[in-house]
């Protein structure tokens, strides 16, 4: 998680200088950071605020944003059965980094994927984000913008460097580079959440159709 740790950093701090020039002082900005926890629906959040957006149009702006979280928790559901108050607190923490490396390293831990090794990449990463918030939120001013110094490159990079070790074959290739191409395509008419939606779930049905017998005799893995 150490590099998303470097990258999330500068983050924190600019949604906090976001959140403070919408006009939410130190304690609702911090608040944020500590309830909702995801770094595009906060932006998003503190400029809706700035505007004076009604409260269901922030609810819903975030929610579709968010949505992408529903194939994360299916997925993980996979391979970690659990129950009760143990799904809400893996829900809560759960964010785009914490469910990459759990499902890419998660696995390959002796016993396989733990409630432990998720909790451990999502607190790590909470603990990060709100120390930065709070960072942002005394000393934003005075740290420039993230992507003016290349921070944002930090995520893409990560994220292929978690996809690269899972391309086992032929047909996980095709399954990645289908899904990237339809998240590309998406990405121009919709928003970020339902772009990583709609490529999810094509990439999740054309992976089930190259599975099936038949087509596992036409591509080979």
């Amino acid at each position: 998680m150490l590099p998303l740790w470097l990258g999330v950093a500068p983050f924190a701090v600019a949604y906090a200088v976001t959140a403070r020039a919408a006009h939410l002082s130190l304690l609702e900005t911090q608040f944020m950071s500590l309830s909702v926890f995801a770094g595009a629906s906060q932006f998003a959040a503190a400029g809706l605020f700035g505007q004076g957006v009604g409260g269901w149009s922030i609810i819903a702006t975030t929610f579709l944003l968010n949505v992408r979280h529903v194939l994360y928790g299916l997925s993980l559901a996979q391979q970690l059965p659990i129950h009760g108050w143990r799904q809400l607190l893996a829900a809560q923490f759960l964010t785009d980094e914490a469910y990459g490396v759990s499902v890419a390293a998660g696995p390959k831990q002796p016993g396989g994927l733990s409630l432990g090794f998720l909790l451990g990449a999502e607190l790590s990463l909470y603990v990060v984000w709100n120390l930065f918030t709070l960072v942002g939120s005394l000393a934003g001013a005075f740290i420039p913008d993230p992507k003016a110094v290349g921070a944002d490159v930090v995520f893409p990079l990560a994220f292929l460097g978690l996809l690269v070790p899972l391309l086992a074959g032929r047909r996980e290739v095709l399954v990645a580079a289908f899904s990237g191409l339809l998240a590309w395509g998406v990405s121009r008419i919709l928003p970020g959440g339902l772009t990583v939606l709609i490529a999810g779930l094509g990439g999740a049905l054309l992976g089930a159709f190259l599975s099936t017998p038949q087509s596992r005799r036409k591509v080979k893995p």
